[in-house]
């Protein structure tokens, strides 16, 4: 089920009613209310996969008591292990098995050796990388006593299953949201509101933005050999902003719809494209998962606490680890190396903490520095989305050295251009609304405030687009990590 779809648009009204109408002020029926919809919510990509969802959940309710119970070390070792080997190793047979079948059949024929191996003809569970990781988070938390187990089952499983983060997060911590699960929920109408802009944002950023400029650079990234210089990178920008809009559009609804329950969620984008440096970046783009992989991963290394070579191996270790985490393929990791180089002089020179605040913050324009650090930096990330994008090495290398040629400068018609204008114009309106709104959770949160009327207008002009630029209907991104 989409959330860009009609049937959510009849479920999420539904699920609203009852939640606050039927089940009123009683909060156990309000949390059986959304397990039950957010399993019925899941059930509507593949039925089956809810076995996997609920194996997963028990696997980690039970381990978590097993663990709380014993105070003994080897016991409670022998839980953790038991929990964290059956988490990743499903998540290693359906994602990654394939992957190291064929990299190890393809280094055993270099050595001149011919092998078959027996591959797995299976659909990569939906959401399965965001689960498995809010239930690693839980239990690694509780492995080192820094909360105690859930012992109410329904609690617990609301907090693997809620519908709005489930099948592409945010990646959500035990001591964040279950403290609100179990917390009586009360109805806050400005609240509401407030979700409810929030997911009309995110519904403009992915059906306007993010499934227009995925046709472009779909057209683009298919038939790059067809294409000067000038308009791959033309490419390559649409799919910038592809991933954008819909990941971070996805995450507004998401965030948006858990309001209208009474709960919040992890911010997982703050603007990112505005950043001054890779390091900034990163603290700004897939918030929820750059803190994950830096509590549980990076910091268990060694942090920055061992010398300039830990820190840099560190780095390196958590930039790979992520871009094998969307997915498994080469160009993910050469993805999650590019990454860890561009953040290099951060790390080196030890200004990884420079741009905590928001750029030109109070101020209409950024100076002529900021300005020069947010290109360069644009710039970079948007060489390593096209490693991202392409569907191999050789694919992402060739699209580079055509880029590259005596035709950069060259200008050449798009296949199919009878929207683009119209396209690239959204896309610059929606750059000047982000940049306008930069300084608060999300960009149109405090648009127009004073003036009712504009405000209005504002709110009616952009589901006038949304309905005029809908129908493209592209799968959010993040369903297939």
């Amino acid at each position: 089920m989409l959330f860009n779809s009609i049937n959510f648009a009849i479920f999420l009204p539904l699920v609203f009613v009852l939640y606050w109408f039927v089940c009123q002020k009683n909060l156990k029926f309000q949390n059986i209310l959304l397990l039950i919809a957010s399993y019925f919510f899941y059930a509507c990509w593949d039925w089956r996969f809810l076995f996997l969802l609920l194996f997963s959940t028990v696997l980690d309710y039970y381990t978590a008591l097993k663990m709380d119970q014993n105070e003994t070390a080897s016991k409670r070792k022998f839980w953790f292990w038991l929990s964290i080997s059956i988490n990743l190793g499903f998540l290693g047979v359906f994602k990654y098995y394939n992957f190291f079948a064929a990299s190890f059949a393809d280094a055993i024929g270099n050595l001149g050796f011919e092998v078959h191996p027996s591959t797995i003809n299976v659909i990569l569970p939906v959401g399965i990388s965001f689960y498995t990781f809010h239930g690693l988070s839980y239990v690694i938390d509780i492995y080192k006593k820094r909360i105690h187990a859930e012992k109410n089952f329904v609690d617990y499983s609301v907090f693997v299953s809620f519908f709005p983060l489930l099948v592409a997060g945010p990646i959500e911590r035990a001591t964040h949201l279950l403290p609100q699960i179990k917390r009586e929920r009360k109805f806050n109408y400005n609240v509401a509101v407030d979700g409810l802009k929030q997911i009309l944002w995110g519904l403009f950023k992915k059906v306007v933005i993010a499934d227009n400029c995925a046709h472009y650079a779909n057209i683009i990234f298919d038939s790059s050999n067809d294409y000067s210089g000038s308009t791959l990178v033309f490419g390559a920008l649409f799919f910038t902003f592809q991933i954008y809009g819909d990941f971070s559009g996805y995450s507004d609804i998401a965030l948006g719809t858990a309001r209208l329950f009474g709960i919040d969620l992890l911010r997982n984008f703050a603007f990112p494209y505005f950043s001054r440096d890779i390091a900034e970046f990163w603290r700004r783009w897939h918030i929820s998962l750059s803190s994950w992989f830096k509590d549980y991963l990076y910091i268990p290394l060694g942090g920055s606490k061992g010398g300039m070579w830990v820190r840099i191996r560190n780095t390196f270790i958590i930039f790979l680890v992520s871009g094998f985490w969307h997915g498994a393929n080469w160009t993910f990791l050469i993805w999650g190396f590019l990454n860890a180089l561009f953040i290099m002089p951060s790390i080196i020179f030890g200004s990884n903490r420079n741009h905590l605040d928001t750029v030109a913050a109070g101020k209409l324009l950024p100076t002529f520095k900021e300005l020069l650090a947010m290109t360069v930096t644009f710039t970079l990330t948007v060489f390593a989305w096209i490693f991202f994008r392409a569907e191999n090495v050789t694919h992402a290398y060739h699209y580079i050295s055509r880029i590259f040629t005596e035709k950069l400068f060259s200008i050449q018609e798009f296949k199919d251009d009878s929207k683009l204008l119209p396209i690239v114009s959204l896309v610059l309106f929606f750059i000047f609304i982000e940049w306008m709104g930069r300084e608060k959770q999300y960009a149109i949160a405090d648009l127009f405030s004073k003036n009712r009327f504009l405000r209005w207008t504002f709110y009616y002009g952009i589901l006038l687009i949304i309905f005029t630029y809908a129908g493209l209907n592209q799968q959010f991104i993040y369903f297939q990590f």
